[in-house]
């Protein structure tokens, strides 16, 4: 079966596509390479570097392989860019899944997986938080996720397009083998900055706020394996090609780890120390964001196998291998 994985040279999107040849499914990347690492694919797997700004040249490609599902990751994903420049985020992130969307439909492709984010939620009442949590974005990255939600809404309506929106907690790990991992620029993401400390690339972690009502004072977060995540991206796919309704699905562990435990966790993992610096808050950053993941065992038959630990693991074993 051919799968057309948008932003396949990125994080989550290169290890989907691994996730998917190993278990004997064609991926097709698209990617423009702006954030994606090239190195990130293997050289057996076709690259298109397409932007999905260039409606001709998307639809052309889409032709051109004939996939039978679509699997959408490509988005720019700063929450701060978004606030700074949200002209960009609007045009990249809505423009471009438009013209996907539109060009998947004209297409006659049916299923479609997207790539989606807790942030939808804003700053949630109920924790843990459920997909029945209502939508609240407090930011243009946010707000852009909820815009494309709505268009499959409307697509499935009136065209029959069917979809999974997965909307998922924090993202972390890498794959079992170290050849691919989490690489970002300008990288924002505790894990990979507290292991870039450890490693000596940074002289300190600054961590925002230790006055939140949570046990030592730091902000808890739902961190899940890239690879579980890769593992619910084919298991919404299973779920589409059974025949079944469009729906929005919360990825997480059900579980929260605070910046502190992490911290000590990486410590005890890499035998490093890592300094670390507390100062002020983040504005924004909500005190616990933890998944219900009770819709994702039940729709997808689909359950996190990755520990904290397990994820600090595979991702130090790639920052100490690292390719690109």
């Amino acid at each position: 079966m051919k799968i057309l994985v948008t932003g396949g040279a990125g994080y989550i999107g290169s290890h989907f596509v691994k996730f998917l040849y190993e278990n004997n499914y064609e991926p097709i990347v698209i990617d423009n390479l702006f954030r994606g690492h090239k190195e990130a694919i293997p050289t057996n797997i076709p690259l298109e570097i397409v932007d999905l700004l260039d409606y001709e040249k998307l639809l052309t490609v889409i032709k051109k392989h004939k996939p039978e599902a679509v699997v959408h990751f490509a988005a720019l994903a700063y929450v701060g860019e978004s606030v700074e420049n949200p002209q960009l985020y609007y045009l990249n992130n809505v423009v471009g899944s438009y013209n996907l969307i539109r060009a998947v439909t004209e297409s006659d492709i049916k299923k479609f997986v997207f790539s989606s984010t807790c942030s939808i939620y804003g700053n949630p009442l109920i924790i843990p938080i459920s997909e029945k949590e209502s939508s609240k974005p407090i930011n243009p990255y946010a707000n852009t996720k909820l815009i494309i939600e709505t268009m499959l809404k409307d697509f499935d309506n009136a065209y029959g397009l069917k979809f999974v929106a997965l909307r998922y907690f924090n993202a972390a790990g890498a794959h079992q083998d170290g050849e691919i991992g989490e690489s970002h620029n300008p990288e924002t993401h505790l894990i990979p900055l507290v292991l870039y400390t450890a490693m000596g690339k940074r002289d300190k972690l600054f961590v925002y706020g230790n006055d939140y009502d949570t046990q030592d004072g730091t902000c808890i977060r739902d961190y899940i394996h890239v690879m579980d995540l890769a593992d619910a991206h084919l298991k919404a796919l299973q779920y589409l090609n059974d025949g079944n309704d469009s729906t929005i699905i919360n990825l997480g562990t059900g579980k929260g780890n605070s910046v502190l435990e992490i911290i000590k966790k990486s410590e005890q993992i890499t035998g490093r120390k890592i300094p670390y610096e507390i100062t002020g808050r983040r504005a924004g950053d909500p005190a616990i964001l933890v998944a219900d993941n009770k819709k994702a065992k039940e729709v997808l038959a689909w359950s996190p196998k990755y520990s904290i630990e397990e994820i600090i693991e595979s991702a130090w074993k790639w920052h100490l291998n690292q390719k690109y």
